[in-house]
């Protein structure tokens, strides 16, 4: 008995195999995938577009960072020279 069940659950794996490949070779799942494939794109450009903006601050952010040390430094140099006055 526990045999057919073997046997049974193996032709029921091939079937149902053999089955979904000709689903996902079907020209309706290929509108499927090519309509994902699309929406995934356009995922991937606006993530894109995000990331770009905020590398554009971080930079932004950077430049004024340097800006502030740097001016910070020539004030410290102007004060050690007149100390040293």
């Amino acid at each position: 008995m526990k045999q057919y069940v073997h046997l049974a659950c193996f032709a029921g794996g091939a079937l149902f195999g053999s089955v979904g490949l000709k689903l996902l070779a079907s020209r309706d799942a290929k509108k499927v995938y090519t309509h994902l494939t699309a929406a995934g794109l356009r995922a991937q450009k606006s993530v894109m577009e995000t990331v770009t903006a905020v590398q554009e601050e971080a930079a932004d952010i950077l430049a004024a960072a340097k800006d502030i040390n740097a001016d910070r430094e020539a004030k410290e140099a102007e004060a050690e020279v007149e100390v040293e006055a």
